[in-house]
Protein backbone atom coordinates (compact mmCIF):
# COMPACT_ATOMS: atom_id res chain seq x y z
CA UNK A 1 0.00 0.00 0.00
CA UNK A 2 1.22 3.46 -0.84
CA UNK A 3 1.44 5.96 2.26
CA UNK A 4 -1.52 7.75 3.38
CA UNK A 5 -1.77 11.44 1.39
CA UNK A 6 -4.68 13.10 2.42
CA UNK A 7 -3.39 16.43 3.67
CA UNK A 8 -0.67 18.72 1.83
CA UNK A 9 -0.03 21.54 4.24
CA UNK A 10 1.45 24.53 2.54
CA UNK A 11 4.14 26.88 4.32
CA UNK A 12 5.37 30.00 3.40
CA UNK A 13 9.33 29.14 3.27
CA UNK A 14 9.96 32.84 4.46
CA UNK A 15 8.38 31.56 7.68
CA UNK A 16 10.73 30.53 10.28
CA UNK A 17 8.51 30.31 13.10
CA UNK A 18 5.84 27.77 11.01
CA UNK A 19 8.36 25.88 9.31
CA UNK A 20 9.87 24.86 12.92
CA UNK A 21 6.79 24.22 14.53
CA UNK A 22 4.07 22.50 11.76
CA UNK A 23 5.10 18.77 12.62
CA UNK A 24 2.49 19.54 16.08
CA UNK A 25 -0.44 19.46 13.65
CA UNK A 26 1.04 16.18 11.73
CA UNK A 27 -0.47 16.65 8.11
CA UNK A 28 0.56 13.77 5.93
CA UNK A 29 2.81 16.14 4.00
CA UNK A 30 4.18 19.20 4.48
CA UNK A 31 4.95 21.65 1.26
CA UNK A 32 7.13 24.38 1.89
CA UNK A 33 6.36 26.82 -0.26
CA UNK A 34 9.01 28.82 -2.09
CA UNK A 35 6.88 30.27 -5.12
CA UNK A 36 3.78 32.28 -4.33
CA UNK A 37 3.89 32.79 -0.54
CA UNK A 38 7.42 33.73 -0.76
CA UNK A 39 8.06 37.81 -2.22
CA UNK A 40 10.55 38.66 -4.39
CA UNK A 41 12.84 40.50 -1.82
CA UNK A 42 12.63 37.03 0.26
CA UNK A 43 13.15 34.43 -2.29
CA UNK A 44 16.63 33.83 -0.89
CA UNK A 45 16.66 33.79 2.18
CA UNK A 46 13.57 31.44 2.30
CA UNK A 47 15.35 29.29 0.24
CA UNK A 48 18.29 29.07 2.70
CA UNK A 49 15.55 28.97 5.44
CA UNK A 50 14.05 25.74 3.82
CA UNK A 51 16.81 24.13 2.93
CA UNK A 52 18.16 24.21 6.92
CA UNK A 53 14.54 22.98 7.87
CA UNK A 54 14.49 19.97 5.64
CA UNK A 55 17.32 18.66 7.72
CA UNK A 56 15.54 18.68 11.26
CA UNK A 57 15.05 15.29 12.16
CA UNK A 58 11.77 15.16 13.50
CA UNK A 59 9.25 15.89 10.46
CA UNK A 60 11.15 11.97 9.13
CA UNK A 61 10.41 10.82 13.47
CA UNK A 62 6.50 12.07 12.90
CA UNK A 63 6.82 10.18 9.17
CA UNK A 64 5.59 13.77 7.50
CA UNK A 65 6.68 13.43 4.04
CA UNK A 66 8.28 16.93 2.79
CA UNK A 67 7.53 18.40 -0.58
CA UNK A 68 9.05 21.85 -1.70
CA UNK A 69 7.29 23.96 -4.55
CA UNK A 70 9.95 25.27 -6.57
CA UNK A 71 9.29 28.54 -8.46
CA UNK A 72 9.24 27.41 -12.24
CA UNK A 73 12.36 26.81 -14.24
CA UNK A 74 12.00 29.68 -16.11
CA UNK A 75 12.46 31.70 -13.57
CA UNK A 76 16.22 32.88 -12.15
CA UNK A 77 15.02 31.09 -9.11
CA UNK A 78 13.69 27.86 -9.96
CA UNK A 79 17.40 25.98 -10.32
CA UNK A 80 18.50 27.43 -7.14
CA UNK A 81 15.48 26.40 -5.31
CA UNK A 82 15.64 22.64 -6.85
CA UNK A 83 19.40 22.76 -5.93
CA UNK A 84 18.77 23.31 -2.06
CA UNK A 85 15.12 21.04 -2.07
CA UNK A 86 17.54 18.02 -3.00
CA UNK A 87 20.35 18.91 -1.25
CA UNK A 88 18.44 19.56 1.96
CA UNK A 89 16.72 16.01 1.44
CA UNK A 90 12.90 16.69 0.06
CA UNK A 91 11.11 13.46 -0.43
CA UNK A 92 9.04 15.34 -3.50
CA UNK A 93 9.57 18.58 -5.86
CA UNK A 94 5.88 19.98 -6.55
CA UNK A 95 6.22 21.70 -9.72
CA UNK A 96 3.55 24.62 -10.42
CA UNK A 97 2.10 25.46 -13.38
CA UNK A 98 3.12 22.14 -15.17
CA UNK A 99 1.41 22.22 -18.92
CA UNK A 100 2.91 19.40 -20.85
CA UNK A 101 5.25 16.29 -20.15
CA UNK A 102 8.22 18.29 -21.54
CA UNK A 103 8.63 20.77 -18.64
CA UNK A 104 8.69 16.94 -16.10
CA UNK A 105 10.99 15.37 -18.46
CA UNK A 106 12.86 19.33 -18.16
CA UNK A 107 12.70 18.72 -14.46
CA UNK A 108 13.93 15.17 -14.19
CA UNK A 109 17.54 15.59 -16.30
CA UNK A 110 18.05 18.75 -13.34
CA UNK A 111 17.05 16.44 -10.54
CA UNK A 112 19.08 13.43 -11.62
CA UNK A 113 22.50 15.80 -11.62
CA UNK A 114 21.81 17.04 -8.64
CA UNK A 115 20.96 13.95 -6.94
CA UNK A 116 24.47 12.39 -8.23
CA UNK A 117 26.14 15.75 -7.22
CA UNK A 118 24.72 15.43 -3.53
CA UNK A 119 25.03 11.63 -2.98
CA UNK A 120 20.74 10.79 -3.24
CA UNK A 121 20.13 7.96 -5.49
CA UNK A 122 19.54 8.76 -8.88
CA UNK A 123 15.33 8.46 -8.87
CA UNK A 124 14.83 8.96 -5.24
CA UNK A 125 13.14 12.63 -5.10
CA UNK A 126 9.61 12.25 -6.11
CA UNK A 127 7.69 14.82 -8.25
CA UNK A 128 4.44 16.47 -7.84
CA UNK A 129 3.42 17.98 -11.02
CA UNK A 130 0.43 20.58 -10.02
CA UNK A 131 -1.94 21.97 -13.01
CA UNK A 132 -3.05 25.23 -13.15
CA UNK A 133 -4.15 26.02 -16.30
CA UNK A 134 -6.73 24.66 -19.49
CA UNK A 135 -3.56 23.72 -21.10
CA UNK A 136 -2.23 21.44 -18.04
CA UNK A 137 -5.86 20.00 -17.87
CA UNK A 138 -5.90 18.88 -21.39
CA UNK A 139 -2.49 17.39 -21.34
CA UNK A 140 -2.84 16.24 -17.55
CA UNK A 141 -3.07 12.46 -18.86
CA UNK A 142 0.47 12.79 -20.46
CA UNK A 143 1.89 14.46 -17.50
CA UNK A 144 0.63 12.11 -15.58
CA UNK A 145 2.66 9.55 -17.69
CA UNK A 146 6.04 11.43 -17.77
CA UNK A 147 8.14 10.06 -15.42
CA UNK A 148 8.31 7.18 -12.89
CA UNK A 149 9.17 9.95 -10.62
CA UNK A 150 5.95 11.14 -10.48
CA UNK A 151 3.96 10.50 -7.58
CA UNK A 152 0.72 12.64 -7.73
CA UNK A 153 -0.86 15.03 -9.87
CA UNK A 154 -2.34 18.23 -7.89
CA UNK A 155 -5.10 20.39 -9.36
CA UNK A 156 -5.05 24.30 -8.46
CA UNK A 157 -7.80 26.30 -8.58
CA UNK A 158 -6.78 30.42 -8.75
CA UNK A 159 -4.97 30.17 -11.73
CA UNK A 160 -6.53 27.72 -13.57
CA UNK A 161 -9.91 29.28 -12.67
CA UNK A 162 -8.67 33.17 -13.90
CA UNK A 163 -7.35 31.07 -17.44
CA UNK A 164 -11.27 30.01 -17.82
CA UNK A 165 -11.98 33.50 -17.24
CA UNK A 166 -14.58 32.60 -14.67
CA UNK A 167 -14.18 32.43 -10.54
CA UNK A 168 -14.93 29.87 -7.67
CA UNK A 169 -19.07 29.01 -6.98
CA UNK A 170 -20.93 26.23 -6.34
CA UNK A 171 -17.63 23.75 -7.88
CA UNK A 172 -19.32 23.59 -11.32
CA UNK A 173 -16.75 25.58 -12.24
CA UNK A 174 -14.05 23.05 -11.14
CA UNK A 175 -15.88 19.44 -12.06
CA UNK A 176 -14.63 18.56 -15.24
CA UNK A 177 -10.88 19.44 -14.37
CA UNK A 178 -11.29 18.09 -10.87
CA UNK A 179 -12.46 14.86 -13.60
CA UNK A 180 -9.73 15.17 -15.93
CA UNK A 181 -6.84 15.32 -13.68
CA UNK A 182 -8.42 12.12 -11.53
CA UNK A 183 -8.49 10.05 -14.28
CA UNK A 184 -5.18 10.85 -15.53
CA UNK A 185 -3.67 10.16 -11.92
CA UNK A 186 -5.90 6.60 -11.76
CA UNK A 187 -4.76 5.34 -15.41
CA UNK A 188 -1.38 6.46 -14.23
CA UNK A 189 -1.16 4.62 -11.04
CA UNK A 190 -0.05 8.05 -8.99
CA UNK A 191 -2.28 9.90 -6.34
CA UNK A 192 -4.78 12.68 -7.01
CA UNK A 193 -4.51 15.84 -4.56
CA UNK A 194 -7.73 18.59 -5.10
CA UNK A 195 -7.35 22.40 -4.42
CA UNK A 196 -7.07 24.09 -1.79
CA UNK A 197 -10.25 25.68 0.16
CA UNK A 198 -9.04 29.12 0.78
CA UNK A 199 -11.56 30.77 3.01
CA UNK A 200 -10.69 29.26 6.25
CA UNK A 201 -13.79 30.19 8.20
CA UNK A 202 -16.46 28.81 6.43
CA UNK A 203 -15.95 25.28 7.96
CA UNK A 204 -19.44 24.19 6.15
CA UNK A 205 -18.21 24.76 3.03
CA UNK A 206 -14.85 23.05 3.25
CA UNK A 207 -16.32 20.05 4.59
CA UNK A 208 -19.01 20.02 1.73
CA UNK A 209 -15.98 20.09 -0.50
CA UNK A 210 -14.01 17.42 1.25
CA UNK A 211 -17.21 15.07 0.68
CA UNK A 212 -16.91 15.77 -2.88
CA UNK A 213 -13.85 15.24 -3.73
CA UNK A 214 -13.39 12.11 -1.24
CA UNK A 215 -16.85 10.84 -2.97
CA UNK A 216 -14.58 11.35 -6.61
CA UNK A 217 -11.94 9.09 -5.60
CA UNK A 218 -9.53 12.13 -4.86
CA UNK A 219 -6.35 10.68 -2.47
CA UNK A 220 -6.18 14.17 -0.49
CA UNK A 221 -6.57 18.06 -0.37
CA UNK A 222 -3.86 20.85 -0.67
CA UNK A 223 -4.50 23.54 2.64
CA UNK A 224 -3.68 26.44 3.43
CA UNK A 225 -4.44 26.52 7.40
CA UNK A 226 -3.63 23.97 9.91
CA UNK A 227 -7.08 23.48 11.62
CA UNK A 228 -8.07 22.15 8.35
CA UNK A 229 -6.13 19.12 9.28
CA UNK A 230 -8.25 17.20 11.76
CA UNK A 231 -11.25 17.36 9.94
CA UNK A 232 -9.97 16.78 6.67
CA UNK A 233 -8.46 13.50 8.33
CA UNK A 234 -11.96 13.15 10.24
CA UNK A 235 -13.99 12.93 6.73
CA UNK A 236 -11.60 10.68 5.16
CA UNK A 237 -11.78 8.35 8.35
CA UNK A 238 -13.84 5.02 7.74
CA UNK A 239 -16.77 4.70 9.60
CA UNK A 240 -17.31 1.41 12.15
CA UNK A 241 -19.56 -0.60 9.76
CA UNK A 242 -16.49 0.25 6.69
CA UNK A 243 -13.92 -0.99 9.39
CA UNK A 244 -15.61 -3.79 10.09
CA UNK A 245 -16.18 -5.51 6.99
CA UNK A 246 -13.09 -4.15 6.03
CA UNK A 247 -11.65 -6.51 8.74
CA UNK A 248 -13.64 -9.49 7.66
CA UNK A 249 -12.70 -9.16 3.97
CA UNK A 250 -9.00 -9.42 4.65
CA UNK A 251 -9.49 -12.15 6.74
CA UNK A 252 -11.24 -14.08 4.60
CA UNK A 253 -8.66 -13.04 2.43
CA UNK A 254 -5.98 -14.60 4.59
CA UNK A 255 -7.33 -17.66 5.59
CA UNK A 256 -8.26 -18.25 1.52
CA UNK A 257 -4.49 -18.00 0.57
CA UNK A 258 -4.32 -20.83 3.75
CA UNK A 259 -6.18 -23.00 1.93
CA UNK A 260 -4.94 -22.19 -1.40
CA UNK A 261 -7.97 -21.55 -2.27
CA UNK A 262 -8.03 -19.99 -5.97
CA UNK A 263 -11.70 -18.58 -5.06
CA UNK A 264 -12.25 -16.49 -1.99
CA UNK A 265 -15.90 -15.59 -0.92
CA UNK A 266 -17.80 -14.02 2.81
CA UNK A 267 -20.96 -14.19 2.87
CA UNK A 268 -21.33 -15.69 -0.34
CA UNK A 269 -19.92 -13.30 -2.40
CA UNK A 270 -16.95 -13.69 -4.16
CA UNK A 271 -14.21 -11.42 -2.99
CA UNK A 272 -11.24 -10.30 -5.62
CA UNK A 273 -7.99 -8.10 -5.38
CA UNK A 274 -9.90 -4.95 -5.95
CA UNK A 275 -12.44 -5.53 -3.36
CA UNK A 276 -9.16 -6.53 -1.15
CA UNK A 277 -7.28 -3.73 -1.93
CA UNK A 278 -9.95 -1.63 -0.77
CA UNK A 279 -10.23 -3.51 2.41
CA UNK A 280 -6.71 -2.45 3.45
CA UNK A 281 -7.11 1.04 2.16
CA UNK A 282 -9.66 1.27 5.30
CA UNK A 283 -7.74 -0.08 7.80
CA UNK A 284 -4.85 1.99 6.26
CA UNK A 285 -6.88 5.06 7.15
CA UNK A 286 -8.29 3.57 10.48
CA UNK A 287 -4.67 3.20 11.45
CA UNK A 288 -4.46 6.48 10.89
CA UNK A 289 -7.20 8.62 12.62
CA UNK A 290 -9.18 6.34 14.23
CA UNK A 291 -13.55 5.72 13.43
CA UNK A 292 -15.21 8.80 11.62
CA UNK A 293 -16.66 10.91 14.22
Amino acid sequence: MSRLRRSMLFLPGSNAAMLSTAFVYQPDSIMFDLEDAVSLREKDSARLLVFHTLQLPIYKEFGIETIVRINSLKTEFGLKDLEAAIWGGADAIRLPKTDSAQEIHELEVHMARIEKASGREVGSTKIVAAIESALGVVNALSIAQSSPRLMGIAMAAFDYLVDMQTQRGDGSELFYARCAVLHAARVAGIDAFDAVFSDVDDEEGFLKEVELIKHLGYNGKSLINPRQILPLHNAYSPTQAEVDYAQQVIAAAEEGEKKGLGVISLNGKMIDNPIINSARRVISRYEASGVRQ
